[in-house]
């Protein structure tokens, strides 16, 4: 199975991902290390990534993704994964389940003006809402809740 951690930039994928990847044993990619170098860069500037941005990035996580089903590994992946396009690149089979991470712009962006040394600037979240298409088919987990809570929630949900 490959747990792919969904949500605009703030909500929590790393922290999530990383927990669930110690609880399950299983290995955990930081999507965000996939980027292009242009890609971090732009982001860096305050200019948002547009879909033709992201094709190459999305390509390199889906071979992530397949590399782990072949050799029958589960994995967790974090990946913003905002439009139906993208997740339809990263869904390779059924054996791929969405997390989505969903909260509020107001505690979003209380979280990220918090955090340090992140490409993703507290400015850019406008532009991450705006391109956000809540999916229909995602396990959808409140994030205005302790982290342990979140994993607990996801834990329960995938069994």
């Amino acid at each position: 199975m490959v747990l792919i951690i969904m949500g605009v930039a703030g909500s929590g994928k790393t922290s999530v991902g990383k927990m669930l990847s110690e609880k399950l044993g299983w290995k955990y990619y930081e999507g965000d290390n996939y980027h292009p170098k242009e890609n971090v860069e732009k982001m860096s500037h305050g200019i948002p990534l547009n879909d033709e941005d992201r094709i190459p990035w999305l390509l390199k996580l889906r071979t992530i993704i397949e590399d782990a089903l072949s050799n029958g590994e589960s994995i967790i992946l974090s990946s913003s994964a905002l439009k139906e396009a993208y997740r339809k690149i990263l869904k390779v089979n059924d054996q791929v389940k969405f997390i989505y991470l969903k909260g509020s712009y107001e505690l979003i962006e209380a979280r990220m003006k918090m955090r340090k040394d992140h490409f993703m600037k507290p400015g850019m979240l406008k532009s991450q809402f705006e391109a956000l298409e809540e999916p229909a088919d995602a396990i959808a987990i409140d994030i205005d809740q302790p982290l342990e809570k979140i994993v607990e929630n996801i834990l329960q949900k995938i069994e």
